[in-house]
């Protein structure tokens, strides 16, 4: 049975401020964007800006947050994205007005959207572990490469 690191003041300070950088820089990019998955205005709605909002941004969100967390950053960029996605629907229904073009989404395509989202911000994690790591797996990067060292003749 494998015993859990035990959890560090520093390593709970990466994680907490990799999540806070991730939102910021979803929310920001969403601002920047315009794009509210949470309003539907009809067929033309998903366009260019609504595939990168969608795909790419997400990507780099969970780059950033494996970058900044390190090892195990694959599991903590889920929350940037559901974190604000969540207040931006939650925005929608109770603080803002919807346009009169708009309509809301029901909650379950909201859902599914929320799930393409979080999906793409893992495949950011998982790239942003493999550039902190060297390598992916569950080996340390220790086990699999030995340093070559210069007097060594067999390393020649």
């Amino acid at each position: 049975m494998s015993r859990l690191p035990p959890l560090t003041k520093a390593r709970f300070f990466s994680g907490v401020v990799a999540v806070i950088m991730g939102c910021a820089l979803n929310y920001f990019g969403d601002r920047l964007l315009g794009v509210k998955i949470e309003l539907f205005r009809g067929i033309l709605d998903f366009n260019g800006l609504w595939v990168i909002d969608m795909l790419v941004l997400p990507f780099f969100v969970g780059v950033l947050v494996a970058v900044i967390f390190g090892l195990g950053g694959k599991w903590l960029c889920y929350f940037p994205p559901l974190i604000v996605k969540s207040i931006s629907y939650v925005e929608s229904i109770y603080f803002n007005t919807v346009p009169e073009d708009a309509s809301l989404i029901p909650f379950g395509l909201w859902g599914l959207f929320v799930t393409v989202v979080m999906t793409a911000a893992a495949f950011g994690g998982v790239m942003g572990e493999i550039m902190v790591k060297g390598t992916y797996g569950r080996s340390p990067r220790v086990l699999l490469y030995k340093q070559r060292s210069d007097n060594k003749e067999s390393d020649i």
